[in-house]
């Protein structure tokens, strides 16, 4: 069961990834043009922000059946001094927490702003950051 969450965790994090840049990458082009914010938009976003929730969901799951972090949370002081499980247990899981608030905390916004270019504004800055939190904190070295 673990190592199905671990892989499904991995590659819906590629999905939000790609989504995340999708729609930052939107927002910079609608907020630098005169485009209306149309539905595709707004599905966009929603799509990205979906994808975030699913792989914290999973992420969340993962933390709870962790063989690492059951001996992370057994002794936190001896975790805290040990640089792989403290990103692993704290920074990992406490940024993306941070990222998928600011996710949806844009996307929000986006639907309550008023003006096309302030919506793609909204979008850009909100989805952008949450896609810099995210890469911050990706354990490049277990991609591959």
């Amino acid at each position: 069961m673990y190592s199905t969450i671990l892989m499904l965790h991995h590659y819906i994090a590629f999905i939000a990834i790609l989504l995340l840049a999708y729609a930052t990458i939107n927002g910079a082009i609608g907020a630098s043009s005169e485009k209306v914010f149309e539905e595709s938009h707004r599905k966009i976003n929603v799509f990205a922000l979906i994808s975030c929730h699913t792989m914290l969901l999973l992420g969340l799951i993962l933390l709870a059946v962790s063989p690492i972090a059951e001996v992370a949370f057994a002794d936190m002081g001896a975790a805290m001094k040990d640089s792989v499980l403290r990103k692993a247990v704290v920074e990992h899981p406490f940024t993306n927490i941070i990222a998928v608030v600011l996710a949806t905390i844009g996307n929000a916004k986006s639907k309550k702003a008023i003006g096309n270019g302030r919506k793609f504004k909204v979008s850009m800055i909100f989805f952008g950051l949450a896609l810099v939190l995210i890469l911050s904190r990706l354990p490049f070295e277990k991609l591959f």
